[in-house]
């Protein structure tokens, strides 16, 4: 499968963002509680849950920058780096779907200054949603550097064609294409001087000009 240089910049630059954007709601609903409050909503957004998650979306959207701009050999490195930032978006995710509870928990000691939580911790499905995201730049990265090998890696040269008028030097220019000039039809006067030049021939040899050969006898 091979994608395009543009298609690839614009799908990672898509993938980064959506990485970027599914870390900004909340992940994580728990409660605790205070001295003054004994119930306290705790919501846990994805910037704070998955610090890692911010941090790779922005580095797979500077790599689909860099990828429009590198050469053959730079375009490697740069999606090796777009994978491990997905790699790092995808585990950052997970590792929060899998135990919530210890970021939860620090997020609620910051809150209430208490440690423990009154009620379970709820998980969105936003951080599920950028596991998936996460996965999705890795597996691009691999198809992007498989299918680069057709990519231009140099401007195109036009050549200037020769005029077809202009032969080599040393070679006989080719026929005209054009019809040769059919032949002038004989005139009138073309006649008459045909008649006078035969009849000053027939007097140079003695002869009668006007004698048609008929006795008038």
């Amino acid at each position: 499968m091979t994608i395009a240089r543009r298609s690839a910049v614009l799908l990672l630059l898509v993938l980064g963002l959506l990485a970027l954007l599914t870390a900004v709601p909340t992940w994580l609903t728990t409660a605790g509680s205070t001295v003054l409050e004994p119930h306290v909503v705790v919501k846990v957004a994805g910037t704070k849950a998955a610090p890692g998650v911010g941090a790779g979306a922005l580095v797979v959207a500077a790599a689909a920058l860099a990828l429009g701009i590198v050469g053959r050999v730079g375009r490697f490195v740069v999606l090796a780096v777009a994978a491990l930032a997905g790699v790092v978006v995808a585990f950052s995710a997970l590792g929060v779907v899998r135990d919530p509870t210890p970021v939860a928990t620090r997020e609620a000691a910051d809150a209430t200054g208490v440690t423990e939580l009154t009620e379970g911790v709820h998980v969105a499905l936003w951080p599920y949603a950028t596991v998936v995201v996460g996965a999705l730049v890795v597996v691009l990265a691999v198809l992007v550097a498989l299918g680069s090998r057709s990519w231009r890696t140099s401007t195109r040269h036009e050549r200037t064609a020769a005029p077809a008028s202009a032969a080599p030097d040393g070679a006989t220019p080719a026929a005209s294409d054009e019809p040769a000039a059919a032949p002038r039809p004989a005139s009138d006067d073309d006649a008459a001087f045909e008649d006078e030049h035969a009849a000053w021939d027939s007097l140079t040899r003695g002869e009668d000009p006007t004698d048609d050969g008929v006795d008038g006898r």
